[in-house]
């Protein structure tokens, strides 16, 4: 019997194994921004584990720098087809995937990277969202699940909520709508202009995760951090064009489908070492930690969140979205286990 197993299972891989010798040399490229740092290690890994399983005949090619589209533009260029993966980021055009906003809104009870996971993607595969992206002939693959966002800042640290009132920070999405709650000027530059805007003064605040700030340099010209405040995030999900996803031969799409779950697990790890960089580097800097007490915070949500949240939900009501379904959603996903 054991004999019988054996042979049969040495069968199969052998039929696998010249399945995918039999399909031809595929190779992908990925647009992406910046260089390569925490927010971009799931897509190493990806490329890293499509090549290794299938003896380099798959391979995604990433261009670092925006060396094929600017940031904004990926969800535009990749639905031609001119690349057939990308990373973009919802709240740099809101307009055009409003189904996934609903992951920027402000506050939500989301405490950790696994459970980031399982909400966004719950949320990419909700009927909606998928008829959303269809839009610009992509298909969702896999979210960049990042922290709450904080601020790092110059000039006078805001001890309180008002300190913030007229203050021009950099905050995109939910993010800039609970900001400009409590009197903020929200601006919407991307990653890569950031440190250009707090050096020059356009911007008085950057708000990023840590890995960002590192980066993106923030830590350099920062004067103060705030290290509680959590107004939100953002949703950057890696797409995939979806003529290249169906032309892509049924062997290699297993790989990719395969490669998902490793590359969020290589993920979690790797950015569980940002903070042995960030903390050191805000304390050689001196640049101040600015902490709110419970009291302060329970005013931010209770002047921040509800209203961008019933704002939302208006909004996605008038484009005919199931906004009240979509926030449900992730309200359920983020509270089970």
């Amino acid at each position: 019997m054991f004999k019988k197993t054996a042979t049969a299972i040495v069968g199969l891989l052998a039929i696998g194994y010249a399945d995918m010798a039999s399909a031809a040399d595929v190779e992908w490229k990925a647009s992406l921004w910046g260089k390569r740092r925490a927010f971009t290690e799931h897509l190493e890994k990806l490329s890293e584990y499509v090549s290794e399983k299938t003896d380099g005949k798959f391979k995604i090619t990433l261009y670092y720098g925006a060396a094929l589209s600017k940031p904004r533009e990926n969800l535009d260029v990749i639905s031609f087809g001119a690349f057939e993966m990308a990373q973009f980021c919802a709240s740099y055009h809101p307009d055009k995937n409003p189904t996934l906003t609903v992951l920027e809104l402000p506050m939500l009870p989301i405490n950790d990277l696994e459970t980031q996971i399982r909400v966004d993607q719950a949320v990419y595969a909700h009927p909606a969202v998928k008829k959303d992206m269809a839009r610009w002939n992509v298909d969702l693959l896999m979210s960049t699940p990042m922290p709450q966002y904080n601020f790092i800042g110059i000039g006078d640290a805001p001890e309180k909520l008002e300190d913030f009132d007229g203050m021009r920070v950099r905050a995109l999405g939910g993010v800039g709508k609970a900001m400009s709650e409590i009197g903020a000027v929200p601006t919407t530059v991307t990653a890569s202009e950031a440190y250009t805007a707090i050096e020059a003064g356009a911007v008085q605040a950057v708000s990023f995760a840590p890995h960002a700030h590192l980066a993106f340099k923030t830590v350099e010209v920062g004067d103060w951090y705030t290290t509680n405040l959590n107004p939100g995030t953002v949703n950057c999900p890696v797409v995939v064009n979806s003529a290249a996803l169906e032309a892509l031969p049924e062997e290699y799409r297993k790989v990719l489908e395969d490669a998902v779950p490793v590359a969020y697990d290589h993920y979690v790890k790797n950015y569980a070492k940002v903070y042995d960089k960030f903390y050191p580097a805000l304390d050689e800097r001196k640049i101040e930690r600015i902490t709110y007490s419970d009291a302060e915070l329970k005013r931010f949500h209770e002047k921040a969140r509800q209203p961008v949240w019933d704002a939302w939900l208006e909004d996605m009501k008038s484009k005919g979205l199931p906004g009240q379904e979509l926030l449900d959603l992730v309200l359920a996903t983020a509270s089970s286990k």
